[in-house]
């Protein structure tokens, strides 16, 4: 008889890898912000610990509502998930069965391959451009019967490249009614371009678009996960239908209500960021490197076969970027006095 075993096809699962974290060194590799949440924030998230013998609303109903209202759209529309990642992994759940094809960037976020073999749908990854942008033609072309969704990520983690409102607009209009295009917009609060668009204006006129975002990033909640989708009001019931049950903690639902009603503060902290970001990917050009324009609160060296060197020069000096191995290293934008260290640390690496 048989012994009790996973699933074999488990053993070739793409494994996530998390950012590194070392007591006394500086985490750069996990774009998180520097600053914790407000004190607004961290108030609500006490007072509402008072009430965790209770199970949290498992339809979010109050958190969608304030989205709905923020982002002048329905709330049949909203879906709330524990993070965007689980939201992605129920978007594939919900749209794609087996032998069904998502389609995505490569390199781009690392859960994507997963979340598309653990609902046993198979991966389409498609090359960047040799500016390390998304390849959209090449997206189109690739696109068969059997592609179901296509995950594009805007700005791209970890290249930080952007797509304009034209070009997501030219894709959308030539991707069949059949497949479902998902914006991963994890990191719009960074984006400074005004060509880059807001996706959510996609929604408003087709069915076949989704859009994903979280307030790990700009809204300083990483440890809380909770994000949001919004899509046609048959795709965001299927989110909620494929949800596993209280997901999203009541506390995660109260402090993302309470970051909405501080986010003009918020967003002042995200403005400061991009002025770093900036500062650091022009001194990094100047020193010689090839650092891609980035929307996003990290900028890509894209390294090749140094890229393991380039990470373990950094450890060495007590700062943790993320490497890919092969391909090259994401580094986040932390606080000025951080970011000085860095880069006397890139520039001790070229020497």
């Amino acid at each position: 008889m048989p012994s009790l075993a996973p699933r074999p096809d488990l053993d070739s699962l793409p494994k996530y890898v998390p950012g590194r974290t070392i007591q006394g060194a500086i985490k750069l590799a996990s774009n998180e912000v520097p600053g914790g949440p407000l004190a607004s924030v961290r108030a609500a998230i006490t007072e509402a610990m008072a009430d965790v013998n209770r199970y949290p609303d498992a339809g979010s109903q109050a958190l969608r509502e304030r989205l709905a209202t923020e982002l002048d759209v329905a709330v049949e529309q909203v879906s709330i998930g524990c993070g965007s990642v689980a939201l992605c992994q129920q978007l594939v759940q919900a749209v794609c069965g087996p032998g069904d094809e998502a389609m995505y960037a490569w390199r781009s976020f690392e859960a994507y391959p997963i979340v598309t073999q653990v609902a046993h749908a198979e991966s389409v990854k498609v090359p960047l451009t040799d500016g390390h942008g998304l390849d959209l033609d090449a997206m189109l072309a690739a696109i068969t019967d059997r592609t179901k969704l296509v995950f594009v990520c805007n700005p791209n983690n970890p290249t930080g490249t952007v797509l304009t409102r034209d070009e997501i607009a030219r894709f959308i209009d030539a991707v069949p009614a059949h497949v479902l295009v998902v914006l991963d917009e994890a990191y719009t609060e960074f984006v400074s371009d005004a060509e880059v668009p807001d996706g959510i204006e996609f929604t408003r006129t087709r069915e076949n678009v989704a859009v994903l975002r979280t307030f790990s990033k700009a809204y300083g909640l990483a440890g809380l996960r909770v994000g949001y989708a919004v899509a046609s009001p048959a795709i965001a019931e299927a989110l909620r239908q494929v949800c596993v049950t209280f997901s999203v903690n009541a506390i995660a639902q109260v402090a993302a209500i309470a970051s909405l009603d501080a986010a003009d503060e918020l967003l002042e902290r995200c403005r400061e960021i991009v002025v770093e970001r900036d500062r650091v990917r022009n001194a990094l050009v100047k020193m010689g490197y090839e650092i891609p324009p980035t929307q996003a609160n990290f900028v890509w060296f894209p390294l090749g076969e140094k890229t393991v060197a380039f990470a373990e020069h950094m450890l060495d000096r007590k700062l943790i970027v993320r490497p890919f191995a092969g391909d090259g290293a994401r580094v986040t934008i932390g606080t000025p006095e951080e970011n000085d260290l860095f880069l006397a640390a890139a520039r001790e690496f070229l020497a």
